[in-house]
């Protein structure tokens, strides 16, 4: 039996120069006792038995591209099995070279819970370490220490973070399994235990009284903040003492949140309000087919959209148009406005309609999502394009407005209004400019929508695009003269 000591610290050449000799050896895994001690000494102890050379002879010294970096993080694990588990995977590597794609060995189990947990550790320290000023030794620079109790030898390989992130100052982490240090110059590293560095700061109350305020009692999740941050890492976080009260007066916190809570909407909203309040009230039986139509959509609560929107921005234009328009979505502007098309890409819209020929008066415009779909990027509300689901529970308007309105030509402007009108997915390039029948012997002509236009980054492409849409536009001026002539 071969005895081999090592120091067990996390240092992966020590494990490789004992395993290159064992190989070299032919000692098989069952033959080898791998402990751990303060200082690896003599890496070969005396055996106790002379074990012979394996018959089949010494593994190979190459591996697979993988197990090396797999074997440097396994070394840091705290398991006093990981020396055996990894020579017993580098001896059977020999005559199974793709052993470690066997997700199913028990060994290559092993080895990759123990990957995770050391990824885990590494995450949770750089997460959890929290240091405090001392004074400095080097004039200019400021100094700061850390104390920190990972699971396993993760220091050294974690140091490096810290390194890049506080390189403008100098820094001492200091743990039960070793210390990493940083003075401007030079990252040194130890595997050594290190003493727990005594140092108070005055910014850790200012931190505790941050930390307090921020603390949202109506997100509380015990078990889940217990699964990021441990109770075990309390007690070197200096909010942490703050976090059971906290946690203990969440319920009369968010009671009283929600007592404060506003109780007046939004300028923009209380202004359609008060127009809504000063209409007449009563079913809108009286009222003309498209009016009753808009009235019964500005309530719509088909898909939750309307949860965000400030309104429902229904279609505009005389109801016996020959045109209908039909784009996307409304979006910030007419959100606001509860008017479709009169924002930035409404003004490339008004320009290319008049250059054609085409008086927008006289045309219907409208959306086939009737409702604003964004996501906040700070004060801004940026637009996202809707889905298929949201399109399809707005179809039922739109066909409501083409039964009412009764157009001779279509246009679909952009690929969300010729599914909303088709229920089919395609490609613009596929049928743009070209007449499609629709129902009622009308006629389906599809380009694209003038904000993809607004949104092409490259200037000579913008200009040829537009170039393309007014074209379009020509075209369905064109086809509404040739029916009018025909009498159709």
């Amino acid at each position: 039996m071969r005895e081999v000591t090592l120091a067990g610290r996390g240092d992966f050449t020590e494990w490789r120069e004992a395993a290159r000799a064992l190989l070299t050896d032919g000692v098989a895994p069952q033959d080898v006792f791998w402990q751990t001690g303060q200082s690896p000494g003599d890496l070969f102890g005396q055996a106790a038995v002379s074990t012979p050379r394996a018959a089949a002879g010494p593994a190979p010294l190459s591996v697979p591209k993988g197990f090396l970096a797999a074997a440097e993080a396994a070394v840091c694990h705290s398991d006093p099995l990981r020396f055996d588990l990894l020579y017993r995977l580098l001896w059977r590597i020999g005559a199974e070279r793709t052993l470690l794609e066997v997700t199913s060995d028990p060994d290559v189990v092993m080895l990759r819970g123990m990957i995770k947990n050391i990824r885990r550790d590494s995450h949770k320290m750089t997460a959890f370490v929290r240091f405090r000023e001392v004074e400095a030794v080097q004039p200019g620079r400021r100094r700061f220490v850390a104390w920190f109790e990972p699971e396993h030898f993760i220091v050294a390989r974690t140091a490096g973070f810290f390194q890049r992130r506080f390189t403008d100052m100098d820094w001492l982490i200091a743990t039960p399994k070793g210390s990493a240090a940083w003075n401007g110059q030079e990252l040194k590293t130890s595997g050594e235990p290190a003493a727990r560095p005594e140092a108070e700061d005055e910014t850790d109350e200012l931190w505790r009284t941050y930390f307090a305020n921020i603390f949202n009692p109506a997100r509380v999740k015990i078990r889940a903040m217990q699964s990021e941050m441990p109770k075990k890492y309390w007690k070197n976080m200096p909010e942490a003492s703050l976090i059971p009260d906290l946690i203990a007066g969440a319920e009369k916190r968010v009671a009283e949140m929600a007592a404060r809570e506003a109780s007046q909407p939004p300028a923009f909203h209380e202004r359609l309000q008060a127009q809504w309040q000063g209409r007449e009230k009563g079913d809108g039986a009286d009222l003309p087919p498209l009016e009753r139509l808009r009235r019964e959509a500005s309530t719509c609560t088909r898909c939750p959209l309307h949860c965000h929107a400030t309104q429902t921005v229904f279609g505009e234009g005389p109801q016996n148009a020959s045109v209908m328009f039909v784009g996307e979505q409304p979006g910030d502007t007419e959100d606001l406005a509860g008017k479709p098309f009169i924002g930035p890409a409404g003004k490339v819209f008004d320009e290319a309609v008049a250059a054609a020929g085409i008086d927008r008066h006289q045309a219907y415009v409208t959306n086939a999502v009737k409702h604003f779909k964004y996501e906040r990027r700070g004060k801004r509300r940026i637009h996202m394009r809707p889905e298929a689901g949201e399109v399809a529970h707005c179809r039922w308007w739109l066909a409501k407005e083409i039964e009412i309105i009764r157009p001779r030509i279509v246009v679909a402007l952009g690929a969300t209004a010729y599914l909303s009108l088709t229920g089919e997915s395609r490609p613009i390039a596929e049928v743009r400019g070209m007449p499609i029948p629709m129902q009622d012997n009308r006629m389906l002509l599809v380009t694209t929508h003038p904000a993809a236009i607004l949104r092409m980054p490259d200037e000579d492409l913008r200009a040829r695009s537009l170039t393309a849409f007014r074209s379009d536009l020509v075209g369905v001026k064109r086809l509404s003269e040739t029916l009018s002539t025909s009498g159709h």
